[in-house]
């Protein structure tokens, strides 16, 4: 079963990651921080796992999801970048080394590429961040159950001690350091999503918290001359935190889009490829031009303008998609396929009246034991009661999130 609500805000996402590399809106990062919500939901499906397995195996099983589809990309570009002169480069940002290619490997330093390959691996930073939070979870949802929200509070001190002091790292680890104190506070929101605390926090403390939050990123920027967030880590910590504590905390009813096929399809499709389509969207972006020109279609481009480009780039990702998305099934364990299945995901049961508020089985007296012939004398006797209906071949999960079932591509299968 899956929670449609977390489906859409992933897909809601990660549409709005492609339209902003493509057209570089400012405002876009702050109608929407993807970001900030992809590490919340991220969060929250990783304390549901933790919750149910050890940290060992939910670790691996992560990073087993998620490895695969950069070391294809690698497999692509890291050759071209080679042949392209990536070795002769002497002034870039990534001088080539052999040592480096690790990094295409286990990102947890960013994958290097030539200058001239921008495209492939400059989005590769969200895997990095990504594989760090993973390893680290299992010490941060102890960190959670121990001393809760000051958990939440936590990257957002260690942000403040950086401006402050203006320490600094080698420039990998200072970079993972950065990323940690933007999201982190967002990664362990996700915590309190899944336990239920952020639903149970109460609207006339968390709305007011939010705001302040908000009202602080805003005056941040523009004390730094810019509303684009993506480029100020103080605003987008607490711009994104503020947006988490607002839309994860509100469960809206999600029957309407199982009515709306095409958009309930597209949602399931791009949460069924969402690695995929991330590593690969920004090189669809790169391709846009040159196959308007090559297909002729330029010309197009220059009447119809944004809705041309903007087409354009979803095709050429969507394509991308199909190339090389099966790299996410064998990650999952599951047959390759270059379509995935958009099959309507099945609905929550709805909860019987009389079902008891906790139950880990069935009854410990089911089925029951065979009945042994009483007496003449206590024929009339009351017999045993057999479980109730609702109680039969019924198994509740306590590890569930509040709001649903895990609904994260990169959650175990």
């Amino acid at each position: 079963m899956r929670n449609r609500y977390l489906d859409l805000l992933r897909a809601a996402a990660i549409v709005r990651v492609i339209v902003y590399h493509l057209f570089g809106w400012p405002w876009l990062s702050i109608v929407l921080p993807a970001m900030g919500v992809m590490f919340a939901l991220a969060g929250s499906l990783t304390a549901a796992s933790l919750e149910k397995r050890e940290a060992s195996k939910v670790v691996t099983s992560r990073l087993r999801r998620l490895l695969p589809p950069l070391w294809l990309l690698g497999l692509v570009v890291v050759p071209v970048m080679l042949v392209a002169g990536w070795m002769r480069e002497s002034d870039g940002e990534h001088p080539f080394s052999v040592p480096s290619l690790l990094f295409w490997l286990l990102p947890i330093g960013d994958p290097p590429g030539s200058d001239q390959a921008i495209d492939a691996w400059e989005p590769l930073w969200y895997i990095r961040a990504y594989v760090w939070f993973v390893l680290l979870s299992p010490v941060l949802f102890a960190l959670w159950r121990k001393v809760g929200w000051a958990a939440v509070a936590l990257p957002l001190l260690i942000l403040a001690g950086l401006d402050l002091t203006g320490f600094e790292l080698p420039e990998t680890a200072d970079a993972a350091l950065w990323d940690f104190v933007t999201y982190g506070a967002c990664w362990v929101a996700g915590f309190a999503h899944h336990d239920g605390r952020l639903a149970r926090l109460k609207p006339w403390l968390a709305y007011p918290v939010a705001l302040v939050l908000a009202a602080a990123a805003l005056w941040w920027a523009r004390d730094e001359g810019s509303f684009d967030l993506n480029d100020i880590s103080e605003s987008q910590a607490l711009w994104s935190l503020a947006f988490v504590l607002i839309v994860l905390r509100w469960q809206p009813p999600m029957g309407w889009l199982a009515r709306v096929k095409p958009l309930d399809k597209a949602v399931t499709l791009v949460n069924a490829r969402a690695v995929t389509i991330y590593l690969w969207h920004n090189i669809a972006i790169a391709a846009v031009w040159p196959v308007l020109t090559v297909l002729a279609l330029d010309d197009l481009g220059d009447r119809l303008g944004a809705a041309t480009d903007l087409v354009a780039a979803f095709v050429l990702t969507l394509a991308a998609m199909v190339v090389f998305g099966w790299a996410e099934d064998l990650g999952a364990k599951r047959r390759p396929r270059l379509w995935p299945s958009t099959a309507a995901p099945r609905k929550e049961p709805e909860p019987e009246p009389e079902a008891p508020v906790a139950m880990t089985g069935a009854p410990r007296n089911w089925p029951p034991a065979p009945q042994r012939e009483e007496a003449p004398q206590r024929e009339e006797a009351p017999q045993t009661e057999q479980a109730p209906h609702w109680a039969r071949n019924t198994v509740h999960d306590p590890g569930l999130p509040v709001a649903g079932r895990r609904a994260d591509p990169l959650d175990e299968a």
